[in-house]
């Protein structure tokens, strides 16, 4: 049957008319972002004036899941698209944090556009599950590639044909939108639109599930307890500060001086360092019991003395060698005598 309008309202058609233009508009992309405040208020009246369609249609009974496609007037089959632009539409909000909420909304219009459009015949696609993610484990149990293969050319097939599908309605909207199309004409015109709309909406329930598969699974990390990440490292005490000193007699003399801050000896600080698991015992310097520091250094330097006469001893040795080789003058250019 034909459908008509409430009374003192604006008619269906115009309503389906009015959320198709805008859905035109923002598709165009005139606007620099999808957040900007002139594409958000083109959603909102988009949405507006197709919920007001899709509930009309609802009270006008216009389809029904019992009756065939000849049964549908050629003028009412436009009305089929309302779920499939609800859905389009939904997608284009913008609001991070009710992102999943337009996720589930937008995939049930076109979950409903694809059962509506099944039930009549038209087109011949596999219908998606209701519930999201039943499709990707059922997927999982065959053989990857083979997945994968089959995924692929069913999505190339789909694009050669919503491809083929644009370009006849593209051939063909001048005709309809002048009122020349005969009732044929206009009945292929619209069949083919929802043939389009079938392949838009089985991309864009993949693209959904797919997403929603990422903001569930983000929710799930950031709510999880932070479990343990390896043995924690103790917190160490702040270092006070302290004069380090060479021996404890340098320490009473520095320690009356500044009576506010401690001191330490050399010997103290790597015990100290020691045991605080910073620096190894190999790495702490050990001193002979018994051996002052005085001792200490007059040892080192005299072994450094050793070490120099040593160097000093092979320098002569070579220099009496290089002697009983070469001749008095050799070498030297001046004296050619």
């Amino acid at each position: 049957m034909m459908a008509e309008a409430g009374a003192g309202g604006p008619r269906l058609a115009e309503l389906l008319a009015a959320g198709r233009r805008l859905w035109d508009e923002l598709e165009a992309g005139a606007e620099p972002s999808s957040g900007a405040a002139a594409v958000q208020d083109k959603v909102r009246q988009g949405l507006d004036a197709l919920q007001r369609a899709t509930a009309m249609v609802a009270q006008l009974e216009l389809f029904s899941e019992n009756e065939e496609l000849e049964e549908i007037a050629s003028a009412d089959l436009k009305f089929l698209l309302l779920p499939a632009l609800l859905g389009a539409l939904t997608l284009k909000q913008v609001d991070l944090g009710r992102r999943l909420e337009h996720l589930e909304s937008a995939r049930e219009h076109f979950l409903r556009f694809l059962k509506l459009c099944r039930s009549y015949g038209l087109g011949t696609f596999q219908l998606p599950p209701s519930a999201p993610g039943q499709e990707g484990a059922a997927a999982s149990a065959q053989p990857s590639l083979v997945a994968m293969a089959m995924g692929r050319n069913a999505k190339i097939e789909r694009y050669k044909q919503k491809k083929e599908l644009e370009n006849k309605v593209a051939s063909m909207r001048s005709l309809v939108e002048s009122g020349a199309a005969d009732e044929e004409q206009l009945r292929e015109f619209y069949i083919l639109q929802i043939q389009k709309w079938i392949s838009t909406s089985l991309e864009e329930i993949e693209s959904i599930d797919q997403e929603m598969v990422i903001l569930r699974s983000r929710d799930a990390a950031r709510q999880a307890p932070a479990g343990p990440h390896g043995p924690s490292r103790p917190l160490r005490a702040p270092v006070r500060p302290f004069i380090l000193t060479r021996d404890a007699a340098q320490a009473r003399v520095f320690g009356a001086g500044y009576p506010g801050l401690p001191t330490m000896t050399v010997d103290d600080w790597y015990e100290q360092r020691r045991r605080q698991g910073i620096v190894s015992g190999q790495s702490v310097p050990q001193r002979v019991p018994g051996v002052s520091d005085e001792e200490l250094q007059k040892q080192q330097q005299e072994k450094k003395e050793e070490e120099e006469d040593e160097e000093a001893l092979q320098k002569a040795r070579h220099w009496d060698e290089w002697k009983d080789t070469h001749p008095r003058g050799y070498g030297n250019r001046h004296n050619m005598g």
